[in-house]
C-alpha cells in the first residue's frame, strides 16, 4: 500500500477530484413531430377527421414552418439522458453509491489519500468514522443538541465539556453533535489522553478522526489554524468516578485549557452533557486488576463483568448535549496567560458554568431513558 500524503493543515486545495458535468435536457421527446435527422413527420389524421388545409393553419405557423424549411439542418450533439427519480429506484442511486465505494477503496489502497500534519484524514471521517457514529448518537442514545448556535461558523473556539461513561463515548458523541447540528458542519478535534494513543488500532483511529495529545503546544496550533478543539478537564478523574458521584464535576486541573484559549484568543465555549454517566453504572473499581492491566481504573458495573461480553453493550440512556454562552478571551492582552489569579476565575466559571446547566437539564430529565 502506498503511503498517504501529508500536507499542511490549512492547505485548502480541493479533494473533490474533479468537477461534474453538468446535466442536459433530453431530445427528440415522443410525440413531438421531429425525427432524429431533423425533417419533419407526416401527420395522420384521426379517425372520421380530415387533415387541416395550408390555409387553415395560423399566419404565425405557415410563415414558422416556411422559415424552418429554408433553414438548413444543423447536425444534433450527442447528449446525455438526464437521471430520474425513476432511474434511481430502479437502481441508478445504488450504482452510484457503489462506484463511490470502489473508488473510495481504490484511494485507500494506492495512497491517493490527504492527511493534515497531525494525521486527521477528513475522507475516512466522513464516510467512514461519522457514518458508524451516526446510528448510535441517533438510534441508541436518541442525543438531542441544544445551543449549537454558541459555536462560530468560522474560527477557533474551545468548547470545555464534561467527562463521564466509564468509556469514553461521550467524546465521540460529541463530536458527532458538533459535526451534524452545526449549519456549517464543523469537525471537532478532541484532545484525548496519552493511554488512547498507546492502545492499538485506537491509536490509529484516534489520529485518522482528527484527535491529538492533550497538550498546550497541540492544541494552541489547532486553535491558531481556526479549529473547534474539544477538552474534557476532568480526565480519568471524571470518566472514572464512582456512580454515586454522578454528575459532580470533578477539579479542572490548572486550567491549561483557558491558558491555551487565552494565547489564542478564541472564545471557551462551555458544554454540558446528560445520559453519558448511567450508560456503565460504576459501581466498583478492582484497583489491583488495574494496576496489573495499566489502566487508571478496572470498572465493576451491574453487568460487567459477570454476563462477560455482553455486559459491554452500554445501556439505552436519553442523552442531551447543550452548548452554553461562549466567553469570549480576545480582549485580554497576551500576557494574560501568565496571570494565575485570572486563569483560576476564568477555570472556575466555566466549572460553575457548566455544574449549574447539568443541574437544570437533569431538573428537566423525565426519565434516563426517554
Amino acid at each position: 500500500m502506498a503511503d498517504a500524503k501529508v500536507i499542511p493543515f490549512d492547505d485548502d486545495r480541493s479533494r473533490s477530484g474533479g468537477g461534474s458535468r453538468p446535466a442536459r435536457r433530453r431530445t427528440g421527446a415522443a410525440g413531438s413531430g421531429a425525427r432524429g435527422d431533423g425533417s419533419t413527420a407526416a401527420v395522420s389524421a384521426l379517425p372520421g377527421g380530415r387533415l387541416p388545409e395550408p390555409s387553415e393553419g395560423a399566419p404565425e405557423a405557415r410563415e414558422g414552418a416556411v422559415a424552418g424549411a429554408q433553414q438548413p439542418r444543423q447536425p444534433q450533439e450527442a447528449q446525455e439522458p438526464v437521471p430520474s427519480p425513476a432511474d434511481d429506484a430502479g437502481g441508478g442511486g445504488w450504482d452510484r453509491r457503489i462506484a463511490g465505494g470502489l473508488a473510495f477503496l481504490r484511494r485507500r489502497v494506492t495512497g491517493e489519500y490527504e492527511v493534515d500534519e497531525f494525521g486527521y484524514d477528513k475522507e475516512l471521517t466522513d464516510q467512514v468514522l461519522m457514518s458508524a457514529l451516526r446510528p448510535l448518537a441517533e438510534k441508541y442514545f436518541r442525543v438531542e443538541v441544544k445551543g449549537v448556535e454558541n459555536i462560530p461558523s468560522e474560527g477557533g473556539a474551545l468548547i470545555v465539556a464534561n467527562h463521564s461513561g466509564t468509556l469514553p463515548l461521550d467524546g465521540l458523541m460529541l463530536q458527532v453533535a458538533v459535526h451534524d447540528h452545526h449549519p456549517a458542519e464543523r469537525h471537532l478535534r478532541l484532545l484525548a489522553a496519552d493511554l488512547v494513543f498507546h492502545l492499538p488500532v485506537v491509536n490509529e483511529l484516534a489520529r485518522k478522526a482528527g484527535h491529538t495529545l492533550a497538550c498546550a503546544e497541540d492544541a494552541q496550533r489547532l486553535l491558531e489554524l481556526g479549529e473547534i478543539v474539544g477538552v474534557m478537564p476532568e480526565g480519568f478523574k471524571g470518566i472514572g468516578k464512582p456512580f454515586g458521584d454522578r454528575y459532580k464535576l470533578q477539579r479542572f486541573g490548572r486550567g491549561g485549557f483557558v491558558s491555551t484559549a487565552l494565547r489564542a484568543g478564541v472564545p471557551i465555549v462551555p458544554c454540558s452533557i446528560v445520559g453519558a454517566e448511567e450508560i456503565y453504572p460504576m459501581i466498583g473499581n478492582a484497583k489491583t486488576l488495574a494496576r496489573l492491566l495499566g489502566f487508571p481504573y478496572f470498572p465493576i458495573t451491574p453487568t460487567f463483568p459477570w454476563l462477560g461480553p455482553l455486559g459491554a453493550v452500554p445501556l439505552p440512556t436519553k442523552w442531551t448535549i447543550q452548548f452554553g454562552e461562549p466567553i469570549p478571551t480576545e480582549a485580554y492582552p497576551p500576557e494574560a496567560a501568565e496571570d494565575p489569579m485570572l486563569m483560576f476565575n476564568l477555570t472556575d466559571q466555566v466549572r460553575e458554568q457548566i455544574q449549574h446547566t447539568l443541574y437544570k437539564l437533569l431538573v428537566q430529565r423525565r426519565s434516563v431513558f426517554f
